[in-house]
């Protein structure tokens, strides 16, 4: 144990002496202010375990746009809709590029990713794909039915299994949207009829997003990336190759039966293959595996996490859970499942998710940016190669935005026509500008449908012995924002 502290210490002052000079080359400039930190690390011991609240206490006392020394990254935290807008719209070019942490970096052909690219022509070709394969308003509805099925799945395996006992509420809501989205994919579903085996996925996906969350030495102290100091990427690595042998077998698979000469599928799969044959498309079996492993995450994990978010503050506010279900049961009623187009008669179960993803956005601090020129703004420098970060949990609660801004209050979506495609930037929870969410139209809808499915035929009640007073509403950070307790519930008919 000694030997490795001794060469962290060697090392800390070693790339301290590197960066000196450079941080007195900036001393000239006006950067946002923020807190004074210590030699050599800087902020970092102020970040705690959910930086999304550290940062937001700290905005308060230094400022919507705000400088913290990172070891030796310089960092900038927008906390407010008027410094999101600067970043997200009006600079949008200058900070559409990544910061990549260490952890997400050890994942194989990192560079084939779309989430983690800089935009350039292979990330605009991706973009494009599943723009048009994926989430147009037509290819989604013609993948409607798929989605009926998987939310009916859902309900039976409730009735089946639970009625009167308990239920993890975002386990089920994963293996539904992993489902989903290996049905859209693949066209098969890659967790089993009793969602046994969704397990396995849930904390692969999930060592994924909370590794990639962490605070780590390597993204703060670049030149001791190599170290691997508390051994993020070891730790790491195994998930991300598991996830690409569950991906290349179905990949073979199917390239198989294409070779044979089967009637293609013509899911999202097949559309990715026939670009792989396509010479100078930039696509080949190698780059679309970390394509399908961002959809799968992104898909998977923030919809369930927010339809698990939702439940719990429904059960922590019974009378709105009670508004929900009057209003399906009067629009829609309980002979038939809840389909989508119903959910246009359902206002106030939207107003649930919009509420929920103010409160709960699935990426507080959306994905780091980094800023590829100096840039001024409100009599500022945000210098070049800094490390930008949008704090949408902190502006989602900005009282200048919303009344009332901890309380539950779905109502407020009622009386405001406020929406979450990234052009008001007090409700950001999908981002704004060329790196909005590309998957948000399938979530929205998904979300919508999940929760509408297992509140119209269910009586949903907390444990006994918990109370809506006492319902744990914790967070765990990661890349996303889960319950820190999966909550527990008792559906009843």
């Amino acid at each position: 144990m000694e030997i490795p502290i001794l060469l962290f210490c060697i090392s800390l002052i070693f790339s301290w002496f590197i960066i000196k000079p450079y941080l007195n080359s900036k001393s000239s400039r006006k950067l946002p202010p923020g807190p004074t930190g210590l030699p050599i690390i800087g902020s970092l011991l102020q970040l705690g375990p959910r930086p999304n609240r550290s940062l937001d206490e700290l905005a308060k006392v230094h400022g919507p746009l705000m400088t913290l020394q990172l070891g030796s990254v310089t960092t900038v935290i927008a906390s407010s809709p008027e410094t999101a807008k600067e970043i997200l719209q009006k600079h949008d070019k200058t900070f559409s590029a990544r910061t990549v942490p260490d952890a997400v970096a050890s994942q194989p052909n990192r560079e084939a990713t779309m989430a983690w690219v800089p935009p350039d022509n292979m990330w605009r070709n991706k973009r494009k794909i599943c723009n048009t394969q994926l989430f147009t308003n037509q290819r989604l509805d013609s993948l409607q039915e798929l989605r009926h099925q998987k939310a009916e799945h859902l309900v039976n395996y409730i009735k089946k299994s639970h009625n009167g006992s308990a239920v993890d509420v975002g386990r089920v809501a994963f293996a539904t949207t992993l489902n989903l989205m290996s049905r859209t994919i693949f066209s098969i579903d890659i967790v089993d009829p009793e969602f046994e085996k969704a397990q396995e996925f849930k904390d692969l996906v999930w060592r994924i997003m909370e590794d990639s969350g962490k605070p780590n030495l390597s993204d703060h102290f670049p030149v001791l990336r190599w170290l691997d100091l508390q051994g993020m990427k070891r730790r790491i690595r195994p998930a991300y190759l598991r996830l690409h042998e569950i991906f290349e077998q179905l990949i073979d698979e199917r390239v198989e039966s294409r070779a044979a000469g089967m009637k293609k599928k013509e899911d999202f799969l097949d559309v990715l293959l026939d670009q792989c044959e396509d010479d100078g498309s930039g696509f080949d079996r190698k780059t679309i595996k970390p394509l399908i492993l961002d959809l799968f995450i992104a898909g998977s994990d923030t919809s369930a996490a927010t339809t698990e978010w939702a439940m719990a503050e429904l059960l922590q506010n019974p009378q709105e859970l009670n508004k929900v279900r009057q209003e399906i049961i009067e629009q829609i009623g309980t002979e038939r499942p809840v389909k989508e187009p119903d959910i246009d008669k359902l206002p106030y179960l939207r107003a649930v998710v919009k509420e929920t993803l103010r409160l709960h956005p699935a990426a507080p601090l959306l994905l780091p940016r980094k800023a590829l020129n100096d840039t001024e703004m409100f009599g500022y420098t945000v210098p070049k190669n800094s490390q930008v970060f949008v704090n949408v949990w902190s502006i989602g609660r900005d009282p200048k935005s919303w009344g009332k801004p901890l309380e539950f209050l779905p109502e407020r979506f009622i009386k405001y026509s406020v929406d979450h495609k990234g052009r008001d930037f007090e409700y950001l929870p999908f981002g704004a500008g060329r790196r909005i969410c590309p998957g948000m139209p399938l979530a929205t809808r998904m979300v919508n449908l999940m929760l509408a499915s297992i509140i119209q035929p269910f009586d949903w009640k907390l444990p006994k012995g918990m109370t809506p007073e006492n319902l744990d509403m914790e967070e765990q950070y990661g890349l996303t924002l889960r319950k820190a307790i999966p909550l527990v519930a008792i559906p009843s008919m």
